[in-house]
Parts: structure tokens; sequence; C-alpha cells
């Protein structure tokens, strides 16, 4: 299957709101990121074992880990969760920055250092996020 086709069923399989709210996420995101390469990963490591819920993936960045080793990843993803929505915006080093910019303006949501977590796109300012997308796109 392909990355769509997976992103596609993905999306399809959600109840109801949220099903309505990543299908409007997905295609404001393909309009911020146009060029962007696109991911989808089912949430399970390479046993099998279910460590994260599935999530769709925007852009590419290289992870740079102390090591010296790299790996290519996303820069925005999103993903359902038990109570909502969660938007990943990856790559900003100052942990500080998504809430101290966007959390005030954005309506009823849970801003940590690379995630914005709602209940319902009708309880944030969609523009706000959108603003925020792109932000996190501009650093990789």
């Amino acid at each position: 299957m392909t990355v769509p086709d997976q992103i596609e069923a993905y999306i399809a399989g959600q109840p109801e709101p949220k099903r309505g709210d990543l299908q409007t996420l997905h295609s404001v995101i393909l309009q911020e990121m146009p060029e962007r390469r696109l991911w989808f990963l089912d949430g399970r490591d390479d046993t099998g074992k279910i460590v994260s819920n599935p999530n769709i993936g925007y852009g590419l960045r290289t992870i740079r880990y102390a090591d010296g080793k790299t790996r290519e990843f996303y820069q925005v993803g999103i993903s359902a969760n038990t109570t909502g929505v969660s938007v990943y915006i990856l790559g900003i080093d100052d942990k500080k920055h998504l809430a101290n910019a966007y959390g005030q303006r954005l309506g009823k949501a849970s801003v940590t250092g690379y995630c914005i977590k709602f209940k319902a796109l009708k309880d944030i300012d969609l523009e706000v996020l959108k603003e925020a997308i792109r932000d996190g796109a501009a650093r990789a």
C-alpha cells in the first residue's frame, strides 16, 4: 500500500468528528507544505509491538544523535489520540517557543515543547495553527 493510501485508510478509520478534523488538517498541511515528503508511521516498532499512536508526517529533517548517527524523520506530524488530535512540530531547539509564540492565541489547546494537542479543530484558531506549522517547517 502506498503512503497516500495508508494515510487515507488511517483517516477513514477514525470516528467522526475526529475523521473530519484529521482530513481538514491533512489538507491544510498539504497546502502549507506542498512539495514536502509524506510519511505514515503505523505506531509499531521493528518487532511489531505498538509503541505509539499511528501518525502522518510531512517534510524531511535529519535528526543527529549524540553518537554521531543520523536519521531522517518528518518535520510536522498529526495523530489521533484518545481525547482528540495532536500536531507535532519538530526541530525547534527552544522547547518553550511553541508555547510562548502560539499558546495564548491557539484557543483550547495544550502546548508542549513540540506538541499541540486539542480536542477538536473548532476549539482552536486554525490560522494560528497554520502560522505555527509554517514556522516549524521553515526551521528544518
